[in-house]
């Protein structure tokens, strides 16, 4: 493990040296993976040297949102990092770029100019930018010039053509019109509301919500559902409908849904491959990295277990060999290149939601999340013979 994590990180070492400090190993893993796309785009080259792997014939469609996916999924992991208030040249730097790769990504005369609302998958992607864009309101939302800001809320609006399924997507159009109302333009309020109305219907218990009237058994409530619903509770747009209702239950929910994916983490890091989009690696744990960042986590799971488990994860993932091709960029795969576990809808961009599980960055290097010493999370103590309390659901009979 010693070897992946140096290899992450950039840091040469010998097999057996100690390892680095975890929080270094993060931050070399997110420069080796977020900073091929935010200077490609911050010099305008992005769509030159980008690649677009995906399912053959496919890719016409994904050269129309492959490039905003890469966006908009890099801007909601990174966000908190680039919003911590700590000094730093590295952290300095990336807000440079990410603010130049806003700009070349929204300005209509830019040779990477995002096409918002020219296909489907635009929706969903508009919406990971947007809540990267939330969780960075100072260094982001704020500091963007008058132009860039005009834009970005041009690009959003042309969003509100595509009508989005019965299904988790409802949550991409309630973030788009929560992300102009933040910056203070016309916002619909419409779509919020049908999205918490319908996500309050689709509680199915213990934390976990349905992908529309179905439970499916996959990563989605990570991946999109709990993330972008608090999101949106935490906007000036979650006031409307049952926003206040859906915000004081939402805590115990998340917290409930955070100790379940914190016992799906396995001893040596790996998790269950289960349902579709498997290959936004440890992007499966998501929400328990939003919960650790907003230092909610349950009763019983403490924030040094987390990171030892997401830190297991993100090495068993993006440490495999595979994982990113001769330039950098990542490959379609969970552990290395396996690309027929890519979807029809998967592509290049698609990939990086894989540095959702970097949320906690944006906590202070003095927090207990970064401070306290290596502990075991769940799964790595009982296989090793821990004592443990019983788990019990949140909802109904707990006998």
């Amino acid at each position: 493990m010693a070897t992946a994590s140096a290899a992450l990180a950039g840091i040469p070492v010998e097999v057996g040296a100690q390892a680095v400090d975890a929080h270094v190993r993060w931050i070399g893993t997110v420069k080796k993976t977020a900073g091929p796309v935010l200077t490609a785009l911050s010099e305008r080259k992005f769509k030159e040297k980008f690649p677009v792997e995906c399912k053959p014939g496919q890719e016409e469609s994904r050269r129309k949102c492959t490039y905003l996916e890469a966006l908009g999924r890099t801007i909601c992991g990174i966000g908190p990092w680039l919003e911590s208030g700590e000094p730093g040249a590295d952290r300095d730097h990336y807000r440079e770029l990410a603010r130049e790769a806003l700009r070349a990504g929204v300005d209509p005369h830019s040779p990477d100019s995002m096409p918002f609302g020219s296909i489907a998958q635009t929706l969903v992607d508009a919406g990971f930018l947007g809540v990267g864009l939330l969780r960075a309101p100072h260094q982001l939302l704020e500091s963007l010039p008058a132009d860039t800001r005009q834009w970005l809320i041009e690009g959003l609006k042309k969003t509100r053509a595509i009508t989005p399924p019965e299904t988790n997507w409802l949550l991409f159009s309630a973030v788009v019109e929560a992300t102009l109302a933040t910056l203070g333009a016309d916002w619909d309020k419409r779509p919020v509301e049908h999205a918490l109305e319908r996500h309050k219907g689709w509680y199915v218990g213990d934390g976990v919500y349905g992908d529309g009237p179905f439970y499916h058994a996959d990563y989605y409530d990570s991946f999109v559902i709990q993330p972008f619903l608090r999101s949106v509770l935490d906007s000036p747009a979650g006031a409307v409908g049952v926003g206040p209702e859906l915000r004081e239950l939402e805590p115990a929910r998340a917290r409930r849904y955070a100790a379940i994916q914190e016992r799906m983490i396995n001893p040596d890091g790996t998790w269950p491959v289960l349902g579709r989009s498997i290959a936004y690696r440890c992007g499966a744990f998501h929400h328990l990295a939003d919960t650790a960042l907003r230092e909610q986590l349950p009763e019983g799971v403490t924030p040094a277990q987390v990171r030892c488990a997401l830190t297991a994860a993100i090495e068993v993932s993006l440490g495999a060999p595979g994982s990113y091709d001769a330039n950098g960029w990542l490959t379609i795969g969970l552990a290395g290149h396996q690309p027929s576990l890519g979807e029809f809808y998967i592509s290049t961009g698609s990939l990086y939601l894989c540095l959702e599980a970097f949320l906690p960055l944006g906590l202070k290097k003095e927090n207990a999340f970064w401070r306290s010493p290596d502990a075991p999370w769940t799964s790595k103590r009982v296989w090793a013979g821990g004592d443990l309390s019983a788990d019990h659901a949140l909802d109904g009979f707990h006998g």
